[in-house]
């Protein structure tokens, strides 16, 4: 048998080397790929929960055919808007008693069409308890009704609501304003908290108008 030269081990090894480093290469590749399209799929699942839970059609019974006012009777009678959609870079409508003050303070609000409760938690600071539910409309839309301040909540995320059921009792977040409600609707169900106060109001309606379009 021929004997290998030491000039051709070496070349031998080289390449025994380099083989073995890309190997290695492309192994990492893979694992890379592989953990990067798993975090991706990961987001992508996440995206699809979070969408999945506005646009899962609602039964028959639930879909939101009326829309009433939130405070009073169904007409708001009793209630004067002290703070309208865009007054002030407002993203709602602020909803008070005629009697003025505080003396409010306390009085149901009702859900404004048939939904489902979205988020009912207390986020303290300027915004106090909130109350969120979404509404699918004939057509297949979802919108979101926004209630604020409440002094006491009635619901709990995931339940079904009628227009009309009480969800909660009007407050002034813990002090910090005189008893009202700070109401919105929004087109756009995916936002977060937000501020209440905003010159760019995508997303947001004029609940006033949306209310007396869908009555």
């Amino acid at each position: 048998m021929k004997s290998i030269s030491s000039k051709q081990l070496t070349v031998l090894s080289a390449l025994i080397i380099i083989g073995t480093l890309t190997v290695l290469a492309v192994q990492s590749k893979k694992q890379k790929t592989s953990k990067n399209a798993l975090s991706t799929k990961s987001q992508i699942l996440s995206l699809n929960d979070k969408k999945s839970y506005q646009v899962t059609p609602f039964p028959d019974d639930y879909i939101a055919h009326h829309f009433d006012y939130p405070v009073g009777t169904a007409n708001a009678n009793g209630y004067y808007n002290a703070q309208g959609f865009t007054e002030n870079n407002h993203l709602g409508d602020d909803w008070n008693g005629t009697g003025g003050g505080n003396t409010d303070f306390g009085d149901p609000i009702y859900a404004i069409a048939h939904g489902r409760v979205k988020a009912a938690e207390d986020y303290r600071g300027g915004w106090g308890k909130i109350i969120r539910i979404l509404h699918q409309l004939p057509n297949g839309e979802m919108v979101e009704s926004f209630y604020a301040h409440c002094e006491t909540m009635m619901v709990k995320e995931g339940d079904w609501i009628k227009r009309g059921d009480q969800i909660a009792t009007m407050g002034n977040a813990d002090g910090a304003y005189l008893a009202h409600l700070h109401f919105e609707i929004r087109t756009d169900t995916s936002m977060g908290i937000g501020g209440g106060y905003s010159s760019d109001t995508e997303g947001y309606v004029d609940p006033t108008a949306f209310i007396e379009a869908h009555r």
